[in-house]
């Protein structure tokens, strides 16, 4: 499915956030044949989360039309027994749901593991007891796609994090992670000077009123504020939410203005 996010995104993209049903199927039928209905797909990446709404004469690609200061926001951060998602598994997850600078919402939970590693509890703390009669993968990840609906999906060194749970989603039988994602890190290092950028030295040097590092909940709260940060300091030409996300991927270093986008 990632293949269909990418490809319907470059699409919204190039004809002004707006496609009909023609080249909506021919662009799904292009990565997938999984599927005879494109109503179906439609279902599959609403709940994936991927942001696309039934317009009359096709679909919308809602950040295209979304100002990103109000859109919502569902800063993550999780901990895991492993780097690796095919041997690994999440034992940790802790989000916010952010809105106009203000949390709307919260949600962390341990998940069931058979298998902590010592270094891992070193880390962050976790010791196996905190895990015994948790959610399972499968629970926990699904309470976490509920709570995320259709936000845009923010971490701190957001591949690491949007990958395992993608990955981690899918073993389970829950699709992929169709959010649109914005790393809290790539938007920092363009938007504010530091002498690092790791989570870790950002909660001191920015004065950030968070509790433990490495545990799941408290990271994601710091994260939440390294975004406020980078709020304060966005190019004027960055208008919706889809201008943010490119923003944020944008290979430039600097900070030039740009022809500002006019807002649809």
């Amino acid at each position: 499915m990632q293949k269909v996010f990418e490809g319907l995104t470059r699409a919204f993209r190039k004809n002004d956030g707006i496609i009909d049903k023609e080249r909506f199927d021919t662009i799904v039928y292009k990565y997938t044949t999984l599927f005879e209905r494109s109503d179906t797909i439609y279902h599959l990446l609403k709940a994936s989360g991927y942001p696309i709404d039934v317009i009359d004469d096709g679909y919308r690609y809602a950040p295209y039309f979304n100002g990103y200061k109000s859109d919502l926001y569902c800063i993550v951060d999780i901990e895991t027994n492993g780097s690796k998602p095919h041997t690994s598994q999440v034992i940790e997850i802790g989000a916010v749901l952010a809105q106009d600078g203000e949390i709307k919402d919260r949600f962390e939970t341990f998940v069931e593991c058979a298998f902590l590693p010592d270094y891992i509890t070193k880390v962050t703390g976790i010791e196996p007891s905190d895990l015994k009669g948790a959610p399972s993968q499968k629970e926990a990840l699904l309470m976490l796609k509920e709570f995320m609906g259709e936000s845009i999906f923010v971490a701190h060194n957001a591949s690491f994090d949007a990958t395992f749970l993608s990955a981690s989603m899918y073993r389970n039988g829950l699709g992929e992670l169709g959010n649109m994602t914005v790393c809290s890190l790539d938007l920092a290092k363009k938007t504010f000077e530091s002498e690092r950028y790791g989570l870790a030295y950002l909660i001191q040097s920015l004065d950030i009123p968070t509790t433990i590092h490495h545990r799941a909940y408290s990271d994601a709260l710091s994260a939440f504020y390294v975004l406020k940060k980078s709020f304060e300091n966005i190019p004027e030409y960055v208008k919706t939410s889809d201008d943010l996300i490119q923003f944020s991927t944008s290979s430039k270093k600097t900070r030039s203005k740009k022809k500002t986008k006019n807002v649809h």
